[in-house]
């Protein structure tokens, strides 16, 4: 990490001479401008930049959205003020002379926080559980599948037969995985030296498929370094030629990949855990109390529910078990590592959504005792008395929006903000013919 002053002196060296100055957008993206170095440190430390508000108002094709209230075509798609929150100073290894800043976004004309900005929709979340003395710490545990085509490749192709870098399973093998190490590791130490501390990396349970940790951290700075070490991932893997993809489900035939959320309760006057008494189980109950309700947050896109299939290392049961990867919910570790590891969100989640969603939903169940019951034993697959996971995305969207806890956890602005965002990828979805179709339709039918 970097103070300001020695970004300074790295400026006037001359070995920074470009600050990526970037917020998160709702799909999780980093999104915002390069600034040279010294126009950095002379005016942009102080004043910020301004970026067009249709970035929080966009689909992931940049496609402007309707229904918004925050920015829409009647108010004219005006600018936000960017401003670096400078504990958030890095430099990113992997790109020559580069430092990278995260920003809050700010009204331009009232100089108030932008409330549906997922940095800020975090932030509330994160304020209101150390309101009620506890700190959230996070980690997550993010999969994806490395290709060995390009983007560029792969979008000629229509991603169509791409070829992962491995030909067959390698979970938790060392040959095949070493086989990728030049990359992998590329990733690993590019992602310490940007100050997001990586615990390891393994093969996962499909070919080609990999999984890198994250150190936990608070939920503030943990969804930071979630999007960064995404960004700098596909950033890596393009400088090799090839691709790695988030996407939760991109073969119906192959597992998917996930994002495993862990979380955990700190006092924040200090002391041990407090995963272990009441205040954990009610935790735990808040979880699953909201686990339906809130399910958009953890996977916002049409492909996301492709990824709850049986017997597929992702969930379709909302029930928690000890050490039971069946399940929606599973308890993990032990003493001050105690904590709760959610398996429902994909990879391809916004992280601020997800972080907000199950500090929501967790304070909920402290706030009204939600016992979580008793853990379940055995295959919560073939379990016919659990509730489910959503199936589709049309089932969230009408959870999301008839949901009290979403309602009142976020505040009505946000709620609609988010909702319009659920429902017009809904919306898009059903502008276009798929492949499916034409297959099965253009002559049989």
């Amino acid at each position: 990490m970097l103070d300001r002053s020695t970004l300074e002196g790295m400026v006037d060296a001359g070995e920074v001479d470009t600050v990526l100055v970037v917020f998160p957008d709702q799909q999780g993206r980093l999104v915002g401008k390069r600034v040279t170095g010294h126009h950095f440190v002379d005016e942009v430390v102080a004043d910020g930049i301004e970026c067009c508000n249709y970035l929080l108002a966009v689909d992931v094709d940049m496609r402007v959205l309707p229904g918004y209230r925050f920015a829409n075509w009647e108010k004219g798609y005006g600018d936000v003020a960017c401003r670096p929150d400078l504990t958030t100073l890095r430099l990113v290894p992997w790109l020559d002379a580069t430092a990278l800043v995260v920003c809050d976004l700010f009204d331009v004309e009232s100089g108030e926080l932008i409330e549906v900005a997922p940095r800020q929709i975090r932030r509330r979340r994160v304020e209101r559980a150390r309101a009620a003395g506890l700190q959230v710490m996070t980690a997550s545990a993010l999969e994806f599948f490395l290709f060995r085509e390009s983007y560029e490749e792969a979008a000629a192709q229509r991603y169509a037969d791409l070829t992962p870098q491995n030909d067959y399973v390698l979970d938790y093998h060392i040959l095949q995985t070493t086989k990728d190490e030049y990359l992998i590791r590329a990733i690993r130490n590019g992602m310490d030296g940007a100050g997001i501390p990586i615990e390891f990396s393994k093969g996962e349970a499909e070919a080609g498929q990999h999984e890198i940790n994250l150190r936990f951290a608070d939920a503030l700075t943990m969804a930071d370094r979630h999007v960064i070490y995404k960004n700098g991932a596909k950033e890596i893997a393009a400088q090799h030629g090839q691709s790695v993809s988030f996407m939760a489900k991109y073969d119906i035939d192959r597992v998917g990949s996930s994002c495993h959320i862990h979380s955990s309760l700190w006092p924040v006057d200090g002391g041990g855990t407090a995963m272990t008494g009441d205040v954990g189980r009610w935790w735990l109950g808040g979880l699953m109390a909201g686990a339906r309700e809130l399910a958009w947050c953890f996977a916002p896109y049409v492909n996301s529910y492709k990824r709850y299939q049986p017997s597929s290392w992702a969930p379709t049961a909302v029930a928690w078990g000890l050490d039971n990867r069946t399940l929606g919910y599973r308890i993990v570790g032990h003493g001050d590592g105690r904590r709760v590891e959610c398996r429902i969100p994909g990879a391809d989640a916004n992280p601020y959504y997800a972080f907000a969603a199950t500090i929501a939903s967790g304070l909920h169940g402290i706030e009204h005792h939600i016992e979580p019951g008793e853990p379940y034993i055995g295959n919560g697959y073939t379990a016919a008395d659990l509730p489910r996971v959503p199936h589709t995305l049309v089932e969230a969207i009408d959870l999301f929006e008839s949901s009290e806890l979403a309602s009142k956890a976020f505040g009505d602005d946000v709620h609609h903000h988010l909702l319009n965002t659920a429902k017009q990828e809904w919306e898009a979805f059903n502008q276009h013919v798929t492949d499916w179709e034409l297959r099965r339709g253009f002559e049989r039918l």
